[in-house]
């Protein structure tokens, strides 16, 4: 590593800093290998600091991002994507799953840091690429334990920081974005969160507007409302969450639907399976894969340098608008699958 990767000639670090620094890069880099190994540490965080109410709300987040992957080698999208358009989506969810975890998991290293040594140390966070606003936050967080300026703030981060490296990229507007945006905004699951609690039981929200960095943190505060500010479902997600080992099938959370393994006989054509949202009798459950078995790997450049924060009006977001959210979600989703199931049927391939 050169030497000015980790020490930029203004600021020079002690050792000790440079060693910690080090670690950090190496810890963060040993999590992010799949949308998998993300999801885990970042349940793991929230499990050890609960007052990060962010790393709750990222692991859950970040299943749906795992789920979506999968979905692309799955029953339904493997009859009606091309293979080239299945690799090229993938890599972008991909891409966006592994900037966010390289971004925040710094964070959380130097927070449980600074703990150990019993004083703030986020003057670090300008060695790791990340926002001066984030510094603002955390050291704010350090005095005032506001858990919910604390996590609106980081949802504000993380959605600023891949609007441009994501959402403005001109190859990713012009190969993704623009590409499938009407299957974005109107066909898959993809614009759905949803967070599984109880028994069989699901909450969340639809996100119609995918390019907008407005409507993504207000999602973000929504998804937040729902998680948080409702007790019986906060505690049955994590109920559920630490009982139901990430592996990006969404057997996970329906296996009454869905099988990571295929019940099919390759050639056969398809036939309706879904009535409301549960199988019909003597009908071979969905096939949706984990993603071990969907996808390998992958070996990603560098995140792209830069602070996304010039504008203080961000933090009009900040505001809690004390709105609650029922979360339902069901009824919409079982309606994308029979959409889903009815194309799938028809072999009315989606055609770019």
């Amino acid at each position: 590593m050169q030497k000015s990767e980790i020490l930029p000639s203004a600021s020079p670090l002690t050792k000790g800093e440079v060693l910690l620094l080090e670690q950090i890069r190496s810890k963060t880099r040993e999590h992010n290998l799949n949308n998998v190994t993300r999801t885990k540490a970042y349940l793991e965080f929230y499990l050890h600091h609960p007052e990060i109410q962010w790393a709750f709300l990222g692991h859950m987040v970040s299943r749906n991002g795992g789920w979506n992957m999968t979905d692309l080698k799955g029953e339904f999208l493997t009859r009606l994507m091309a293979k080239k358009d299945r690799n090229l989506f993938f890599h972008f969810l991909e891409r966006g799953n592994w900037l966010i975890f390289q971004d925040v998991y710094p964070q959380f290293l130097l927070y449980e840091e600074s703990i150990r040594q019993r004083k703030p140390l986020f003057h670090l966070f300008t060695f790791l690429n990340i926002s001066t606003f984030m510094e603002t936050i955390w050291n704010q967080f350090w005095r005032i334990q506001d858990t919910y300026l604390h996590t609106i703030a980081m949802v504000i981060n993380e959605q600023s920081y891949l609007e441009k490296r994501m959402v403005q990229n001109p190859y990713y507007q012009k190969e993704v974005l623009n590409k499938f945006e009407f299957m974005l905004q109107d066909w898959l699951s993809f614009n759905h969160i949803l967070f599984p609690y109880g028994n069989k039981k699901l909450a969340g929200q639809t996100l119609h507007q995918f390019e907008s960095l407005h409507e993504r943190i207000l999602l973000g505060k929504k998804l937040y409302s729902i998680l948080f500010k409702n007790m019986e479902i906060h505690q049955h997600a994590l109920e559920w969450a630490n009982s139901h080992p990430h592996t990006g099938s969404r057997k996970d959370y329906w296996p009454h639907i869905f099988n990571s393994v295929n019940e099919g006989m390759p050639g056969f054509p398809y036939q309706l399976r879904l009535k409301s949202c549960q199988l019909k009798s003597g009908a071979r459950k969905i096939y949706s894969p984990s993603l071990e078995n969907a996808w390998k790997n992958v070996s990603q450049e560098e995140a792209e340098k830069g602070d996304w924060f010039k504008d203080w009006r961000v933090v009009d977001y900040l505001t809690d608008d004390d709105e609650m959210i029922d979360g339902e979600i069901k009824n919409d989703y079982c309606k994308t699958l029979e959409r889903l199931e009815l194309a799938t049927l028809a072999k009315k391939a989606i055609i770019f």
